[in-house]
């Protein structure tokens, strides 16, 4: 077998080689890492530290031996787990910068009769190449609306119909106002939501629209990358006119699953923008159970937010007042206004 260098686009087209091993300690790993990547740690994060102490104040030669003491009786498990991640007899592997972590691992492959694909330069390779793709022109259009205006479910029934559609919320997890955390998992690192986002880039037709939801540069604590929001920012929009009635319907509906003192955490995030009276008399009536007067009076705080923005955007491409509630005939109701034959 053998121990081969790749380049990040080789090394993430290799699927055929299994998942992609990274044997960085597992904090290095918990903090971001390439999607769908495993985590085969050759060392934990203490040792990491002490072997690199070692490096910095003694030697390389006491760092590296160091290193031997730790994996001693460690590395039957490591081939093990290196044997059960691999596939058709090769196995992709990487650590921080495709130095002596890698290499040892890739040794050990080798000897367990795997080919070995390492990624050259590591992780550090691949973050570069994360923010350089997105200096890349995307055809992007944008799917704009007031608060509860349905943008995210019309966007799943646009992918339905054949539409190229990224959920930056969905990725995010986070909807994106105060409201957005509820239901969520914990959001992932700004570093890791990037990384998200450029592997589901790569999977598009790069010369086909992509739909994305309108969005400010923050989606709760992850933050958009700057060149990718810029061509959010100039990209063409339509614009969903939602009736303000609707989309209280459906706030209330979306929010009434979650446990009222959830929700009363939200009001007290923008209390100080909502104003005092006006947040105090909206937790009174979700505690007095009256979640749509709750809704509504926050709901007008977020249309004054927004409106402006809306409005004297210089890209808008149309306006679609929809003609019925659901979200599959919103969409081919907005594919239609862009004359665009459907796919069914």
């Amino acid at each position: 077998m053998a121990v081969l260098r790749v380049g990040v686009e080789a090394f993430l087209n290799l699927e055929g080689a299994g998942t992609i091993v990274d044997v960085r300690s597992p904090q290095e790993f918990l903090h971001a890492h390439i999607p769908g990547a495993v985590n085969v740690p050759l060392f934990s994060d203490a040792e990491r530290a002490d072997i690199g102490t070692l490096y910095t104040n003694v030697s390389r030669e006491a760092a590296i031996t160091r290193g031997f003491e730790y994996l001693n009786g460690r590395l039957e498990s490591l081939r093990q787990s290196l044997l059960q991640t691999a596939r058709h007899g090769a196995v992709r592997l990487h650590c921080w910068r495709g130095g002596m972590r890698s290499e040892s691992v890739a040794w050990l492959a080798e000897r367990s009769g795997l080919t070995a694909y390492l990624l050259e330069g590591g992780y550090k390779a691949f973050r570069t190449y994360v923010l350089e793709r997105f200096e890349h022109p995307v055809p992007i259009f944008i799917l704009a609306g007031m608060t509860g205006a349905g943008k995210t479910e019309v966007l799943a029934e646009l992918a339905q119909l054949g539409e190229q559609v990224i959920d930056l919320e969905g990725l995010a997890h986070h909807k994106g106002s105060a409201f957005g955390w509820l239901g969520e998992a914990p959001q992932p690192s700004t570093e890791q939501f990037e990384n998200e986002l450029v592997v589901a880039l790569r999977k598009l037709a790069p010369h086909q629209r992509l739909w994305l939801e309108d969005e400010s540069r923050n989606i709760g604590k992850v933050l958009l990358p700057a060149a990718f929001f810029a061509q959010m920012t100039a990209a063409p929009r339509v614009v969903l006119d939602t009736p303000f009635e609707a989309r209280c319907e459906r706030l209330t509906r979306i929010y009434a699953s979650h446990p009222a003192q959830e929700l009363i955490v939200c009001i007290e995030k923008i209390r100080k923008r909502l104003g005092g009276a006006q947040a105090n008399e909206s937790i009174a009536l979700i505690r007095g159970g009256d979640l749509r007067a709750a809704v509504e009076r926050v709901l007008l705080y977020y249309d004054k937010r927004y409106a402006y923005g809306i409005e004297s955007n210089a890209h808008i491409l149309c306006r679609i007042t929809p003609s019925s509630p659901a979200p599959r005939a919103v969409a081919q109701q907005l594919l239609e206004a862009l004359d665009k034959p459907l796919r069914t």
